[in-house]
């Protein structure tokens, strides 16, 4: 079938009426692949459908939005394209549920990076259509959500949130700002932090499926 986004799919092994959704999002340079090479450990009673993201760098490279830097080296994301990839995901999810057999009170988002930073503003910005969130080694971008988003009713959404302390890509401070932000919405969230650069460690993945099942 041809949607809106390239994906890779692991159907789940117990097969319902409805099954629950993990959807991953891969961090910036990367592609769908990359996420998905864990699906085989996640819990069988989900889909597991791992996105690609629709700007192509070339060379099996994607991102969610250009990182742009000025002429002393400063990074700067690109809003304008976050905020229609937040959409294009928001769009995604209706069209997953729509072709697949897929429970849409049961969505959850595992986001890394750049998946991560689009996958708050995804879950903050359309609470109905994201139940839970996984956000790994990213932060919480406010200018990539829609306008007026603090007064949605957010009292479904659960949020995993881990992040490196050696992290040289996305310092652990941006991490560690968004925690009190999400909990100020009266938000549910679990924050841990790693002996890790910017990366998924062993034992972050076996805490956010212990999460994912409880």
């Amino acid at each position: 079938m041809s949607l809106s986004l390239h994906h890779l799919v692991r159907e789940p092994k117990v097969k319902k009426d409805k099954n629950p959704l993990l959807l991953l999002l891969h961090g910036y340079g990367s592609n769908e692949e990359d996420l998905f090479s864990f699906a085989t450990e996640l819990p069988d009673e989900y889909y597991v459908i791992s996105a690609r993201a629709p700007y192509d760098m070339m060379y099996g490279s994607y991102a969610w939005y250009a990182i742009n830097f000025d002429a002393d080296e400063n990074k700067f994301s690109d809003i304008g394209q976050a905020q229609q990839s937040r959409d294009i995901i928001a769009n995604f999810i209706d069209e997953l549920v729509a072709n697949y057999s897929i429970d849409s009170n049961k969505v959850t988002l595992i986001g890394f990076s750049q998946g991560s930073i689009l996958s708050y503003a995804v879950a903050l910005s359309y609470p109905k259509k994201v139940q839970r969130l996984v956000a790994m080694s990213g932060y919480l971008n406010t200018e990539i959500a829609v306008e007026g988003f603090a007064k949605n009713d957010f009292s479904n959404l659960k949020i995993f949130a881990s992040h490196g302390t050696v992290d040289q890509v996305i310092p652990v401070e941006w991490a560690r700002k968004s925690i009190p932000v999400l909990e100020n919405l009266n938000i549910c969230v679990v924050y841990k932090e790693y002996p890790v650069g910017h990366g998924v460690a062993p034992q972050n993945f076996f805490d956010f499926k212990n999460w994912l099942q409880s």
